[in-house]
């Protein structure tokens, strides 16, 4: 399974704290998958093939700090195990284009993964963790509860669902539990965005 964080409404919509929403859209249109409302699931359920493997893709309906309610539920109905499931959600300590892979670790704040991780009494569960930077290494006087519940800047936007669109390549090694060539793939596919990026800078040696 797949989970996007994200809280409904169209006032979250573009808030950089929807990032994993933003995420889980991008996959269901990638794999043609159609989100459907399923009240006992307290979210939207999708299924989608990804490199053969039957993949449930998931929004919860909740509020952020209650994702993990409709995690559990589709997690407890079809037997899925902490480490067959992948949480996408935003990250203050990645910059704005950046995208990592992990297992387990703590949850830094983030009220839907800890959330998540009470309900499933583990934290062994795989995060995709998309970067959003923090207001002060942007250099933003903004309380963190603000910055998150507003929308990034334009140029952030775009390094964001770049960083989006990378992750989506790794999301057939992950369905074929290949998650360490998975984390492997996506770092070096950092490496060559943030490469090729340098090189655009004005300030760039030619």
């Amino acid at each position: 399974m797949i989970v996007g964080l994200g809280n409904v409404g169209a006032e979250f919509e573009r808030t950089r704290h929807n990032a994993g929403f933003w995420f889980i859209d991008r996959v269901a249109s990638r794999y043609g998958a159609r989100f459907r409302t399923e009240k006992k699931f307290f979210g939207e359920l999708a299924r989608a093939s990804i490199g053969g493997q039957e993949v449930w893709l998931l929004k919860p309906a909740t509020f952020m700090n209650l994702s993990g309610q409709a995690v559990v539920a589709v997690a407890l109905f079809y037997r899925l195990l902490p480490d067959q499931i992948l949480v996408a959600h935003d990250e203050l300590d990645l910059a704005p284009g950046d995208v990592r892979l992990k297992m387990g670790g703590g949850v830094a704040g983030h009220n839907g993964l800890k959330d998540v991780r009470a309900r499933l009494s583990s934290a062994d569960f795989w995060r995709m963790r998309i970067g959003i930077g923090h207001p002060r290494a942007l250099e933003l006087r903004q309380e963190v509860v603000d910055f998150v519940l507003h929308p990034p800047r334009r140029d952030e936007e775009q390094a964001i669902e770049a960083a989006i669109e990378r992750a989506q390549s790794v999301l057939e090694l992950a369905s074929a539990g290949q998650f360490e060539m998975a984390m492997m793939q996506l770092r070096r596919a950092a490496t060559l965005a943030a490469a090729a990026a340098a090189t655009l800078r004005p300030d760039s040696k030619q």
